[in-house]
């Protein structure tokens, strides 16, 4: 090569190589084939937890949470059968399996098991085949504590029942649960649900003992609820756990069941210590918000971004918190404001 400098043409650029005397050979052609991949290597993707993955499969079966009771439940499955985080998911009063599946979907897509339980005596059943008039009476019957005992029971069976599923090589489960990592959420009924599995210390939650469920590693309780009677700072004062609590400015208690305000739900979120603690308020979001269907008695119209910020916000939570991502977490404390619109407050400690 002598000692004059000699050009290499790369496609969109011209690279000097180095003198002989000054670089080894063999290291000049990897500095220049570095230089070269760098340049047409793409940037790494910004963190977007509205970006789905892969379609998820779902299957719909029944679990032996208890000796004597067998609850419905729908499964939907990432296409990686790699282990995946869980994610369960707890319906309002006279809800199914079937209801916020555009939640499940959403998550599996981007790599959760998603269990939806449905929870026997607080569910469809309890307005299914009754007259009008029959409806809102029976609503009220079943919303007791006998029933939030219950469904207390189907979290902590339930994840028994996934237990011994992933562990038995004949199931379709079998090794696709990492219950190392689970998350809990739920709607209304199901939100005061996911409170006693995952922290709250008093109220009805006092009836059963040893109510949290360690295995439960984050929550997200749409349309949370104080306890009646009770100052919040006693029942959420000792939340240990991380908890994004999600309500609306118009998020009171469908068709008169409950007393409970939209100014009621949003007294939990100041009862909680710091640290790792959300809270989202949507502007003019009502009870339904959270699910596929308006209830009897709520507005007309419906806001989409509702849904598109529900997800996101629930998505980054749950990669922050059971994948440990630091672009969630970072995207949580930062930019979620950005798929937000005025008025929807978003606060975290």
């Amino acid at each position: 090569m002598g000692n004059s400098p000699h050009k290499m043409a790369i496609p969109g650029f011209e690279m000097k190589l180095f003198r002989a005397c000054e670089v080894p050979y063999p290291m000049k052609i990897r500095h220049v084939l570095l230089l070269f991949l760098a340049a047409f290597v793409p940037p790494a993707r910004a963190y977007d937890p509205c970006v789905t993955g892969a379609e998820p499969t779902s299957i719909d079966l029944d679990l032996a949470v208890s000796d004597s009771r067998r609850i419905p439940v729908r499964i939907f499955l990432p296409a990686d059968k790699n282990p995946a985080p869980v994610i369960l998911f707890s319906h309002g009063l006279g809800g199914s399996r079937g209801g916020s599946n555009f939640l499940g979907r959403h998550w599996s897509s981007r790599g959760y098991v998603t269990v939806f339980l449905q929870h026997p005596g607080s569910d469809s059943s309890v307005w299914q085949g009754k007259k009008p008039m029959e409806i809102l009476p029976a609503m009220k019957s079943a919303a007791n504590g006998t029933q939030y005992l219950a469904r207390i029971s189907d979290v902590k069976g339930g994840l028994d029942a996934l237990a011994k599923k992933n562990s038995d090589p004949k199931d379709p489960l079998h090794n696709r649960l990492n219950l190392e990592c689970v998350g809990m959420s739920g709607h209304s009924f199901g939100a005061l649900t996911t409170q006693a599995v995952s922290g709250q210390q008093a109220g009805l939650a006092i009836l059963s003992r040893e109510v949290q469920d360690p295995r439960i590693k984050a929550a997200i309780p749409m349309s949370p609820s104080p306890a009646t009677g009770v100052d919040p700072g006693r029942s959420f004062g000792k939340v240990s756990i991380p908890w994004l609590l999600m309500t609306g400015t118009k998020d009171s208690s469908p068709s008169g069941i409950s007393p409970t305000t939209p100014a009621d739900r949003q007294k939990v979120y100041p009862a909680l210590p710091p640290g790792d603690k959300y809270e989202l308020v949507l502007m003019d979001a009502e009870h339904s918000a959270f699910t596929e269907r308006k209830l009897p008695g709520e507005g007309k119209t419906r806001n989409p971004n509702h849904h598109k910020v529900i997800l996101s916000t629930s998505t980054a939570f749950w990669d922050a918190y059971l994948k440990k991502d630091p672009a969630a977490l970072a995207w949580l404390k930062n930019d979620a404001r950005s798929v937000m619109e005025d008025g929807d407050r978003w606060q975290l400690k």
